[in-house]
Formats: structure tokens, sequence, C-alpha cells
């Protein structure tokens, strides 16, 4: 067991619907025992009424692996980190970790609110079980990786959503733990932020310490993971390569004529703004539901603001990548200078590409938006789609040779 950091064997993890867990005071605890009672009593526990975020879990993790771990919405991915963690206890199995642990399932996670941020620093590292002396020597380096110089003795309740996970995030990368486990949490963070977490995060892994990381950011995930888990209905259905697996988890999505974004919690951006529904089509046929190379092509994403006040300066993007994230298309308003200079309530984003340069295959599509510069609403993966075939060049050739296709002619001179 010397090279095993992580080995999760058999872990399953039962949840009652409409069950507390949670009790904040005597009284919800007391109301608690007499509701179980009650319902023993009364009738036994129906199928129906519980559900398994996780079922026969097992794997082993080594030491200094970097282990992505992707999946849809309510897959377990989360529920299993908090499992490894000891946040949680599993229903069955069991979990054995070899080494000291830290871990960023949340923004926040171990902060005290009332605390200020120099205290917080100590007190995550007292619970890692560090001493005054270690946390010392990299407390500068945390302060500074977070960008917080300023607010350092102020109270972390009265810091934004940024200051807050960059500090957190820095506590937990810098502090000598010898396994770091993070969520979905960096997605609070701008991109330049994301860009030093991520090259944190690679240089950690180069330190030999182990890295589990859930994330909807596929090429996160194959750029820093050789190896990659896919969960769907609290099961590991492929445990292989990163490149691998996130090719099948692109498979898994769904291509739909209409994509229904409202209730996608794995998104990015303060909200004021959010994309709920994206249309693909041309513009003969708006709600066709693909695309067709050559073709005039549109976009529709339906938005909506939080409350009855005017958003100015909005951007808008739609970025086009292939089923393993690499970039193809970034189709921007700011780029062209399509300037939207204010909306409110609801409507339409619409985008047209007048002759669609892709060739025939499989895609994926991302939305964000901006207003003033601040990051209203990102979704990664927000849609998959395909391109059918169409004569670009009309000629009446269809494009078989694959790559990008573009606008060009030929021409001849003689030397005669």
């Amino acid at each position: 067991m010397s090279d095993i950091a992580i080995k999760a064997d058999k872990i399953g993890k039962l949840y009652h619907i409409g069950e507390t867990v949670r009790h904040d005071t005597i009284r919800d605890a007391i109301a608690t025992f007499f509701h179980r009672k009650l319902k023993a009593e009364g009738r036994r526990l129906k199928a129906a009424d519980t559900i398994w975020a996780l079922k026969d879990v097992s794997f082993e993790i080594k030491r200094g692996e970097v282990v992505g771990i992707i999946g849809r919405n309510g897959a377990g991915k989360s529920t299993l980190l908090k499992i490894l963690s000891r946040i949680t206890e599993p229903a069955e199995g069991k979990a054995e970790i070899h080494g000291r642990v830290g871990s960023l399932l949340e923004v926040g996670t171990g902060f005290h609110p009332e605390l200020t941020g120099r205290e917080n620093i100590f007190l995550n590292g007292v619970i890692l079980g560090m001493t005054k002396n270690e946390i010392k020597k990299k407390f500068d380096e945390i302060v500074a990786f977070a960008e917080v110089e300023k607010f350092i003795d102020t109270p972390v309740k009265r810091y934004s959503s940024g200051m807050y996970v960059r500090l957190a995030f820095a506590v937990a990368a810098h502090l000598e733990q010898e396994i770091l486990l993070v969520d979905e949490v960096l997605a609070v963070g701008d991109a330049a932020f994301q860009k030093k977490c991520l090259g944190k995060m690679g240089d950690v892994a180069k330190e030999g310490r182990t890295v589990l990381f859930v994330s909807h950011n596929m090429m996160a995930i194959r750029g820093l993971c050789r190896r990659a888990m896919l969960l769907s209905a609290g099961q590991v259905i492929r445990d292989d390569a990163s490149l691998q697996v996130v090719q099948e988890y692109s498979s898994h999505i769904q291509n739909k004529a209409s994509v229904a974004l409202k209730d996608r919690i794995d998104r990015s951006g303060e909200g004021s703004i959010r994309i709920v529904q994206i249309r693909l089509g041309t513009l003969r046929d708006p709600s066709l539901g693909y695309w067709i190379t050559g073709e005039y092509v549109v976009a529709e994403l339906e938005y909506e603001c939080r409350g009855s006040r005017t958003y100015t300066n909005i951007e808008v993007v739609l970025a086009i990548r292939t089923m393993d994230e690499s970039p193809l298309l970034y189709l921007g308003t700011k780029v062209v200078r399509n300037d939207i200079e204010s909306i409110n309530g609801s409507g339409i984003f619409r985008c047209e590409v007048p002759r669609l340069p892709l060739e025939p295959g499989r895609y994926l599509l991302a939305t964000e938006v901006k207003q003033n510069g601040i990051l209203a609403d990102k979704v990664e993966a927000a849609a998959v789609f395909d391109v059918a075939e169409g004569d670009y060049y009309g000629t009446g050739v269809l494009w078989p040779y694959g790559g990008y296709l573009c606008n060009y002619r030929w021409s001849h001179t003689s030397s005669e």
C-alpha cells in the first residue's frame, strides 16, 4: 500500500429524499428524531424515497497521480469528493486515504466568516496539521497568489466571491498536504485567475503530490490529467486515459434542435444575465437543429436578465470546438464591433454566419455573456451539434477531404 494515496472500496452513498440530515439547532434534531420514529412505525421506507448518489465505486490512485473526474450534474462527483474529504460518511464500503488532505469543494470551505483572511490562513493550516512556523513560511506566497494583500486583515465575510475563492484556492494549493481534492470552484474566478490556478495545480502535480480534480472544463482535464474517470448515475463507467474518457463523455451529450440551459448549474458568472435556450439552424429554417457546410447559418440565444434594471455594454460570445475541446471558431460581438449597448427583461441574441466554413461532423458549443466587462454567464459544453454535408463552393462537389474550408481562387501565368 506504500504507493497508494487513495483507495475506494465499493463505496455507496444512499440519501433519503425529504429527510433532514443537518441539524442546526436542538429543535431540528428533536423534530428529525420523532419524524424518523413515526415513519418507522407507520411504514417502511419505499425504494422510491431513496436515491443512490454513489453505488459500488472502487478505484485506486497512486501517489503523484493527477486524476480528473467528469460526468453530468448529479453523477455523484461532488459526493465522492466529500466522502474522500471525510465531510460525509459512505453508506457502504470504505475509503482509505494515505496522507494529509487539502480540499477545495466549495467557495470558502473551512473559512470562518468572522475571522480575517490572515486568521483563516492559519486556521486552515492548523486543521491540516501544520505547525505555525510551517504556515508562516508559506504565508507571503499565499497572499501574493490570492492578490488580497490590501484586505488580508479584513473579515472574509466582507470579501467578494472572487476574493473569497482566490484566497481559498491559494490556501488549499500552497499548504503542504500530500493530496489535493478540487471540485468545480474555479468557475467563480475570472479567466486570468482560472489559468493561474490551473498552472498552480500543474506545479503541485510536478512536485509529486496527488491531485483529484472535478471539472466540466474538458481542456483542463486533458491538459492536467493523464487519467480520468467518468461517473454516471453514481457509478464509474470508464476509468482510462483522459483523452478516451473525455471523448466518451462528449459522445453521451445529446444533439438537440433546441437546448435548454435554464436549469444548468455547471456555469460561471455573477448571474445578472443568463442564457436559457439555444437554437441552431439555417436562415431558411432557424429551428433546424443543425448547421450545414457552406449554408447561411444562425444561432439564437434566448436570455433573461435579473431584476428590472437595464444592463449596458453587453458582450456575447459563441465558441465552437471539436469534440476533444480544440478551439475552431470564436464568434464574439466585440471582435467584429457588433456592440450591444443595453438590454433588460428577456430577449434573443442572434449570430449569423453567411457561409459556414466547418466540415461535416460533430462539434461542441460554449456560450459567454459579459456586461461592462464583468462575466455574467458562461456555460462550457452548452450544446453538441452536427454539421451536415453541403455545397460550400457551389460547384456541386461535396467536401470529402476534412479540415477547414475557406474562400480562395487559383490563377495561372505562363512564362512564355
